[in-house]
């Protein structure tokens, strides 16, 4: 734990905030792998604010992510997380450090853990083969693209929808960029290796074959590609229309 880091949070929250009910510290700087441009992310419980809000700024040198909730308005925000299978709040409060107002901390992390341990909802069958026709889709374009420029966008959207696949149909909690990558590290250290391996071996020679492979792996695993008889939508056409 970064001294400094957690001096400068300490004292900004009893500056900005000295009557919260908690504040707590997350991130890099609380799991030990802060880099050079790395944050302090604020999660502060304060029930003199009306409603939940975001704010960006510098403090004594160190950028600050800073998240205001009242003690209701946060579990909405659990909510949606948890609902949309990136649960950025949930992790934050259950990794964080409590800076302030301990007994109501207590409550509010275990909240969030016990949301974690449970996992997301199992996608529908109707919402897996809405996700397993849209990966069939950019796979294909994949395999077809012959833009380099066009390629690698395709490729990222790829590499994020592949990853999403397979964390959600394990019921996995999954996220975007570096919590996609340790997302998918965190649930199968094997398949993660494989995953960046693939796209490195694209990435640095243009060669498609590992992530082909790697992407009609997963999909057979599930029923295979989905194309010939989708539909989306079609429940609500009638007869004769």
């Amino acid at each position: 734990m970064n001294d400094d880091a957690l001096k400068t949070a300490k004292e900004l929250v009893a500056k900005r905030f000295p009557d919260c009910e908690t504040a707590l510290l997350a991130g890099s700087v609380v799991r030990g792998d802060a880099t050079s441009t790395s944050d302090l992310d604020l999660i502060v419980i304060d029930n003199n604010i009306m409603s939940s809000y975001r704010e960006s700024f510098m403090e004594k040198g160190w950028p600050v992510e800073l998240f205001v909730h009242n003690s209701t308005s946060y579990q909405g925000y659990f909510k949606s997380d948890c609902e949309r299978g990136r649960p950025s709040l949930p992790n934050m409060v259950a990794e964080s450090i409590v800076l302030t107002g301990h007994h109501e901390a207590k409550y509010i992390k275990e909240e969030a853990r016990q949301l974690l341990a449970k996992g997301p909802a199992q996608w529908t069958s109707k919402e897996a083969a809405v996700k397993r026709y849209f990966l069939t889709d950019v796979l294909d374009d994949f395999i077809g693209s012959g833009n380099r420029t066009e390629e690698l966008f395709i490729g990222n959207a790829l590499a994020e929808q592949l990853g999403e696949f397979v964390l959600r149909m394990n019921r996995q909690w999954t996220g975007t960029s570096k919590w996609l990558a340790r997302s998918l590290k965190r649930y199968d250290e094997d398949f993660a290796e494989q995953f960046s391996a693939a796209f490195e071996h694209y990435y640095s020679t243009r060669e498609k074959e590992a992530v082909i492979h790697l992407a009609e792996g997963v999909l057979h695993a599930y029923g295979g590609r989905l194309f010939d008889g989708f539909t989306l939508g079609k429940e609500g056409i009638k007869d004769g229309r």
